[in-house]
Order: C-alpha cells, then structure tokens, then sequence
C-alpha cells in the first residue's frame, strides 16, 4: 500500500478533523502517501483530489466541522457516478479510500466495495445509528450541546413554571433525546424506536402538577415528528403554558469533546492498519471500549437499537 484517500461525507459532526488527522499521520508514519478527497462524493466524482502533508492536518483536533468539507450527491447512487468516482482514483493512483461520516456514507462505500475498490468506513455522525459501535464520532460532542441547552431552558421553565417542549436531531434514531432526556433530567422522552401513547405522556404532565411540580421538561426526536406540533397538542389538551425549542444544527458544530477525539484518533488510525494489513470493506468501530472491524456490507444489514433498560430507567425516574 503506497498512496490511499480520505473523505468526509453527509453531515458533518465533531471529531471528524481529528479521524482526518489521525489517518494522514498515521499513513504517513508508515510512508504511505495520503490524497484527501474535499466534498465528499461529489468531489470524488469532480476529481477535487489534493495530496495530505503532515502540516496539512496541523491546527485541526481541537476544530468542529470537516476540513475536507462534505455534501450530498445523488450522482453517486448510480453506477455511473460510482464508476466515475473509481475512475478518478485510478487516475491519481489511490489504492483504497477511508470514508468517514453516517449511513449514507457507508452506503458509498459499500458501493465501492462492491466494483472491487478496497474503503474501510469510519463511523461519523452525531446520530449514533451506524450498527457495528457502541459510539459514533460526534455523538458525545452534539449530547453535551443538547444538555448544556436543557440545563439553560429548565431555569427559564422553572421561572415562569411552564411545560417545555425540545426537539433534538438524530434522524432516525433516538440515541441523542434518550441520553440528553435521562442526562437532563427530562419528565419525558419521546423516540421512535418506543413511541409513547399521548394519552401516557399527558397523564404523566397531570400527575406532576397534581403532586406541585411547576414545569416539565419533554424530549422530542425528530424521526418521531415536529416538536411543534407536540407542543401545540399538550397546550390543547392540558391547558398548560407551553413553550417549542427546536435546537437544530447548533448539535452538529462545535470544538469536539476530549472523547470525541480520542475515539476520532484511535478509529482513523486503526482504518489504516486495516489496510496496511491488506483488508479492504470493512468498518470500524468500538464495543465495551474495545476496536473493532465489520465487513461493511455486513454491518450495513444490521438495525440499528437503542439500549431498551436506559429507555425504561428514564421513566422510572421520572415518575
């Protein structure tokens, strides 16, 4: 293995700087030329393909966002594209890829992986679905984000005792309400792996101003449905003062966490030992602390799951 590259692709999500680095410095240890790919797919297919010095990643663990930049591409979804993304890294002489973002990206991947171009994927993402780690990189960045926002509404709410209504990110998975909610103290979380009954989550609101509580705090994914609409249906039905935060992307940026960056490091750094070691389509992650590696196209049948006693241990608390 003499020259490989790296892209970051999908959202963007903290800790993705530090897995860039990590590859290039960790290829370059062992005198392997490093070309990143900015833009993600569409770059790839545009040939938008510079060679990584060591200097090049300098400055960057400690930065949110990707300096590789990313962005959607449904050119390579198709065979074409995907040919046309292959052709380009014959041209430059690129004997594997390391592709780090979500689902959409191992989907990429997986693609390569398929017409014979050896990628490991390197979960980046903070929504925590990609099957194959306990962890994604940006995770517990867009978690802390979340909390620092509960923390700073619930004074509020406890001042002019209402009900608050917070629809956090996570597409289709509930990792970022489930932690955020039970690390925040919610009275409920809403998630569409356990969708709750309305009339459950009312009844519970009854419950608390029955025994004096002032204010509530509610979590809402956004694969469950508009935090907007929740609000306005609990104001209806229970009459309470109810106020909508819908955090949005202020969950995506910002400096990384020391954890986000470790893990950053450690997954980029053993992509490459993979494909030192001359294995091709697999995807990394990490399990009870521990580095792994999945065959991509494996992985990608998996569901991803939410951990069922944490779900049920935030009700019990919240009671």
């Amino acid at each position: 293995m003499k020259r490989i590259g790296v892209l970051t692709s999908g959202g963007d999500a903290p800790g993705m700087n530090a897995a860039v680095r990590a590859v290039v410095r960790k290829a370059i240890y062992h005198n392997i030329e490093v070309f990143g790919v900015y833009r993600g797919y569409a770059g790839l297919i545009e040939g938008d393909i510079k060679k990584l010095e060591i200097g090049s990643v300098g400055d960057i663990i400690h930065r949110g966002g990707t300096m590789l930049y990313s962005a959607r591409c449904e050119e390579f979804k198709t065979r074409e594209g995907q040919l046309k993304g292959i052709e380009q890294l014959n041209k430059h002489e690129i004997e594997a890829l390391v592709v780090i973002g979500g689902d959409g990206s191992y989907q990429g991947a997986k693609k390569l992986t398929e017409h014979g171009f050896p990628c490991i994927g390197v979960p980046g993402t903070i929504d925590n679905d990609i099957p194959g780690t306990d962890f994604t990189i940006g995770f517990d960045t867009a978690l802390n984000t979340v909390i620092d926002a509960i923390d700073k509404i619930r004074d509020t709410a406890t001042s002019h005792e209402r009900t608050y209504v917070i629809e956090v990110m996570g597409r289709h998975a509930g990792d970022i309400a489930l932690w955020a909610g039970l690390a925040g103290g919610a009275e409920t979380i809403l998630i569409p792996e356990a969708k709750d009954d309305m009339k459950e989550v009312l009844a519970r609101l009854k419950r608390g101003t029955e025994r004096g509580k002032k204010h509530s705090i509610i979590i809402v994914a956004e694969g469950v449905g508009s935090g907007v609409e929740f609000g306005k249906k609990i104001e209806e039905e229970t009459k309470f003062e109810t106020r909508v935060s819908v955090l949005g992307h202020i969950q995506r940026g910002g400096s990384p966490t020391a954890f986000d960056r470790v893990l950053a490091s450690r997954l980029g750094a053993r992509a490459v030992e993979l494909l030192i070691d001359g294995h091709g389509g697999r995807c990394v992650g990490i399990q009870q602390n521990i580095l792994v590696d999945h065959d991509i196209i494996e992985a990608l049948s998996q569901t991803h799951t939410i951990d069922k006693k944490m779900y049920n241990l935030s009700k019990e608390l919240s009671i």
